[in-house]
């Protein structure tokens, strides 16, 4: 536990209320998983908000036991003395709703039937999101906040600045943009036919049966492609076999034994649903359609804006981010960018630590002034 916060614990609000999502449809009884690291001041206005990406959750830091063998997901970044400073600041995660990490996702019963939601949960959007994550922060007394995400939740602390804006101070996006691309989404819908093709998918009401785990695994292996960059898969396995050419259709190549080694180790932690539903609400969220050009959709907000890009990252681009700059450039709102050059592709935000600390640490200095 050398250089982590220690050991931390998941907390849960329940929801006393109905929430109106934007399908229309409504949720009751929502629960919401979240931890907080730090402490919050007298004011109650040094917090930050970690948004999460795709599959992560809300223990982003710590450990939950000294049994564990790893920290939260993004251990390096919270704590004392890291970007995200437990000595100044109040740091607070929760899973996403539609989640299987304790948040109210399609695994979690439905109170009208006691059997899990399966097939019956709602189709959610990024918009559903941070409307549960406002109630969070409203339970905790808090009116002022700094929102950070990176990937999907990027999209998320762009959603807050938007709908929220005189709650949010300053916002950090990370290896995200306002919309994902044609190709994003594709690669969205391939992980989800796999899932949905799989014997044991069952329409979504595999619960008391055997789990589309093959599915869901080829889906993992699908979007971890999109994870990467061409040059970290050519540095890491190039075109080497586990042994030596099999002639069959075995796995024969390093790579193919990493993607099927993420497939196997991601069905233990994630829910298939809860996959299609998330990718679903990434495909969706799209703040240019809705308000008209992204000028419209940040012309109210009140935030301070740090923008990081990572040079390899296609999946979320440097140019699709600059779509962000750009508009708010065009409106005169405060905005920093950055694209830091990395090999790693897009987990390039889970893993370089050291520059992202550095602008993070600098961006940070002047919250409050």
């Amino acid at each position: 536990m050398e250089n982590s916060i220690g050991l931390v614990q998941t907390k849960y609000l329940n929801l006393d209320k109905t929430i109106e999502l934007e399908s229309g449809k409504c949720l009751k009884n929502i629960q919401i998983a979240y931890e907080t690291y730090g402490k919050l001041n007298e004011n109650k206005d040094n917090v930050i908000l970690i948004c999460h990406a795709l599959t992560a959750d809300a223990h982003a830091a710590g450990y939950h036991s000294e049994n564990d063998r790893k920290p939260g997901w993004w251990d390096a970044m919270i704590g004392p003395d890291k970007a995200f400073d437990t000595n100044k600041f109040f740091v607070v995660c929760s899973n996403v709703l539609g989640g299987c990490k304790g948040t109210t996702g399609p695994a979690s019963i439905n109170p009208d039937t006691n059997k899990p939601y399966g097939h019956d949960f709602p189709v959610i959007t990024v918009e559903d999101m941070v409307k549960v994550e406002k109630e969070l922060i409203d339970y905790l007394g808090i009116k002022k906040i700094i929102t950070v995400g990176g990937s999907m939740g990027g999209m998320q602390a762009i959603e807050w600045a938007i709908k929220y804006p005189d709650y949010v101070d300053s916002v950090i996006i990370t290896a995200s943009a306002a919309r994902l691309s044609a190709q994003g989404i594709a690669f969205n819908a391939v992980g989800r036919n796999a899932i949905i093709s799989d014997p044991n998918f069952n329409n979504g009401d595999y619960y008391e049966g055997v789990h589309p785990e093959r599915g869901l695994a080829i889906a993992r292996m699908v979007g971890h492609i999109t994870y990467l960059s061409e040059q970290a898969m050519h540095n890491k396995f190039g075109r080497n076999f586990k042994d030596k050419p099999r002639f069959d259709f075995d796995v024969d190549f390093q790579v193919e034994s990493y993607l099927e080694y993420q497939g196997r180790i991601f069905v233990d932690r994630f829910d298939a649903n809860s996959y299609l539903y998330i990718t679903k609400a990434l495909d969706y969220y799209d703040p240019i359609s809705k308000y008209g050009s992204l000028e419209n959709a940040f012309k109210n907000t009140n935030a301070r804006f740090l923008v990081i890009t990572f040079s390899t990252d296609w999946l979320f681009s440097t140019e699709q981010a600059k779509e962000v700059v750009g508009a708010l450039v065009n409106i005169n709102k405060d905005v920093s960018f950055v694209e830091l050059k990395s090999p790693c592709g897009h987990d390039a935000f889970l893993i370089e630590f050291e520059n992202q600390t550095k602008i993070i640490k600098s961006f940070l200095k002047k919250c409050g002034e």
